[in-house]
């Protein structure tokens, strides 16, 4: 007996895939396709490696690429999509591909977008974001203390006067104060940490600047200058212990406009 007669007499209907197993089957696809796309990346970013290219050097044409990875135009470009976002890749118009320059924007965009996102809830991942800076100068101020020459120890007291003279007239002072904080950690003379610690600079003033109602207030203007001229005079007297709290009490502020403002929502 058939299948077809076998149904008919047990009077058993035909079923078409239900909607579970179209979502399941939809799912499976996506997660190959990411897959694939993951493994191709891999796949790019290991020829960089094993070419040895440099930050800047060109990077093999789409035709080389394609023919050396056997895959299509397209899947190629979602894949050098990919690695632009992720700073691995630049693309030039008119020029072709090259390896991206050192830099951590990939990363700024993540985390300021986080940081952003959670001051619409709860503020947890920005107060993170917070800890992470603060662990950060606070944990390695000493070590830079016992680096730092003269020359840098003036251009932070440039930066400090700068700061003073703006807060003096009422204006803000991010430049100088962003200067103040990359010249501070010098002397570690580690470009990835110089870079990571600008990227949570970066994130964190963004965090302050959107949680601040009076960014240029005169008197907060005035105390955010006289804490950095307390930071200074205590790494040019090399006294570290001061310093580490000094550094820790300088967020102080941005932590209670995160604790006011969880309060609120």
């Amino acid at each position: 007996m058939g299948i077809t007669q076998f149904r008919q007499q047990r009077h058993i209907p035909h079923r078409s895939p239900g909607k579970e197993t179209r979502n399941m089957s939809t799912a499976a696809r996506r997660s190959d396709a990411r897959s694939r796309l993951r493994a191709l990346t891999n796949d790019i970013t290991g020829i960089i490696l094993d070419r040895n290219l440099a930050p800047g050097d060109p990077m093999p044409t789409e035709q080389e690429l394609m023919a050396e990875l056997g895959v299509g135009r397209n899947s190629l470009r979602e894949a050098i999509k990919v690695l632009q976002a992720q700073g691995i890749i630049d693309t030039r118009h008119g020029f072709g591909m090259f390896v991206a320059e050192e830099n951590l924007s990939a990363l700024y965009d993540t985390l300021s977008f986080r940081g952003q996102m959670s001051l619409r809830q709860n503020g947890q991942s920005a107060s993170e974001l917070v800890d992470v800076r603060q662990a950060l100068e606070t944990g390695l101020i000493g070590i830079a203390i016992a680096s730092a020459t003269e020359s840098h120890l003036q251009r932070l007291g440039d930066c400090v006067q700068q700061m003073e003279q703006h807060a003096a007239a009422g204006e803000g002072f991010t430049e100088a104060d962003r200067q103040f904080h990359q010249i501070l950690f010098e002397p570690l003379d580690n470009r990835l940490l110089s870079n990571l610690m600008g990227v949570f600079w970066d994130v964190y003033h963004s965090i302050h600047d959107s949680i601040s109602n009076f960014p240029h207030d005169q008197e907060i203007l005035v105390e955010t200058a006289r804490g950095h001229r307390r930071i200074l005079d205590a790494v040019i007297a090399k006294d570290v212990q001061t310093a580490q709290a000094l550094m820790a009490h300088h967020f102080d502020g941005i932590r209670t406009l995160l604790e006011q403002r969880s309060a609120a929502t």
